[in-house]
């Protein structure tokens, strides 16, 4: 299954910056507004690498992917980062408030060798492509992996777990409040029998993708490359692994929030189309429509432009035609193959968090409609990912997201 190893990270030296000050969110949650504050924060910070800016008169020969890659070469110059002495494994926690309920998350950062997806590494969500482009260009300028995956495993024995758990009870190396007020710390986890204890412990395990699908086949299209450009492999290559944060499922405390669907439909006889697929519920605009919805399977929520109600959609189980046993009773294949495909034909979807903030596009004009979402459950993630089947993307919004910064994986001899 997976084979997961320690390596020589590349860590900032928290003699010269502050953790809060250099780490930042995940490329693909990035504003142009999120972008700015983080460039003002510290000229070491490490969206310069990961999401730089583009700059006028940008071309082949010079360009925000190039740059990245002389931000590493000078911070490593300057040692403002830092390689490891010896390989090894990093824990990471996120402790962090959602519905009132304070969690705290543990894992640790390894090296995962790379495998086609489906043997050992598992998917759960389609992918586009322009992403891929994206990292592609700046993993290949800066030979490195910059930004982690986010992948989960399922250890009910928590093998690793209890060593990620011990390490987390002394100081940690670095850590940093994000956006949110989630707290992120690492810790190193040194000596060989740690090392060889948690690599074990994953021996057997399946690994699934929850944050990073586009990362991860970006790594596989390097690794593809690189095997052209050299010729002869021996399967020991940098390129043969990628970063990877991965969490135990037995362990609790992954939280996934629902990214709601914002769309452009024809708008005549919308509930007329939906009626005989769904038990529709009339609610008031004040009431809390995800409080309406929790605890309710095969239930929807519907907004549309200018009403003064939202309904509550009840699938009846009847008109889903042709999906997989392990999508089919997903809400957001009933939403996405049955309604938005089928019914309405909707030919423009966006992604909002926050309800109110969707239902304000939709009286301002950006939309016809919202549709809400449950959560997507973590033991869906884990079936669908084990059928080798995908769901449509944005299908699971993993919070807190991980940070990039805390650990930088080098693709050039990381061992």
């Amino acid at each position: 299954m997976a084979e997961v190893i320690p390596f020589r990270g590349i860590l900032y030296d928290t003699a010269k910056v502050k953790g809060g000050e250099v780490v930042a969110p995940p490329y693909d949650i990035i504003t142009p507004e999120l972008r700015d504050i983080l460039y003002k924060k510290s000229a070491c910070n490490i969206v310069r690498i990961d999401a730089g800016l583009e700059q006028p008169g940008d071309n082949e020969e010079e360009n925000k992917y190039l740059r990245a890659a002389r931000y590493l070469r000078f911070w490593m110059e300057e040692g403002i980062l830092r390689r490891s002495d010896k390989p090894c494994f990093y824990a990471y926690e996120m402790d962090y408030l959602t519905g009132g309920e304070r969690k705290r998350l543990r894992g640790f950062f390894g090296l995962v060798r790379l495998q086609e997806l489906g043997k050992g590494v598992y998917p759960h969500e389609e992918t586009h492509s322009k992403p891929k482009v994206d990292r592609l260009r700046l993993m290949s300028a800066c030979e490195a992996n910059t930004s982690p995956i986010f992948a989960l495993y399922h250890s009910p024995d928590k093998g690793a777990s209890k060593i990620v758990e011990r390490v987390a009870a002394t100081a940690p190396y670095m850590e940093a409040e994000d956006v949110d007020g989630a707290f992120h710390r690492l810790w190193l986890i040194e000596g060989k029998e740690a090392s060889a204890a948690i690599s074990a412990a994953l021996a057997d395990k399946a690994v699934y993708i929850a944050d990073g699908h586009h990362r991860y086949e970006t790594a596989l299209e390097y690794r593809r490359i690189m095997q052209e450009k050299a010729g002869s492999v021996t399967g020991s290559e940098p390129y043969n692994y990628v970063l990877m944060f991965l969490a135990n499922i037995a362990d609790g405390n992954i939280t996934i929030l629902p990214a709601h669907r914002i769309i452009k439909c024809p708008q005549e006889n919308v509930l007329e189309k939906l009626s005989p697929y769904f038990e529709i519920r009339t609610i008031s605009l004040d009431d809390d429509i995800m409080e309406s919805m929790k605890g309710m399977s095969q239930t929807l929520g519907l907004y549309r432009q200018g009403e003064k109600k939202q309904y509550l959609l009840r699938y009846r189980g009847e008109g889903l035609k042709g999906a997989h046993p392990s999508l089919k009773g997903l809400d957001v294949t009933i939403l996405h193959e049955l309604i938005l495909k089928d019914l309405l034909k909707a030919v423009a979807i966006r992604y909002e968090m926050e309800p109110s903030i969707a239902r304000s596009m939709a009286n301002e004009g950006e939309c016809d409609a919202v549709f809400f979402l449950n959560p997507t459950r973590v033991e869906d993630v884990e079936r669908v990912a084990l059928s080798s089947m995908r769901m449509p993307p944005k299908s699971t919004y993993f919070y807190p997201k991980v940070m990039t910064g805390f650990v930088i994986n080098s693709l050039i001899n990381s061992q």
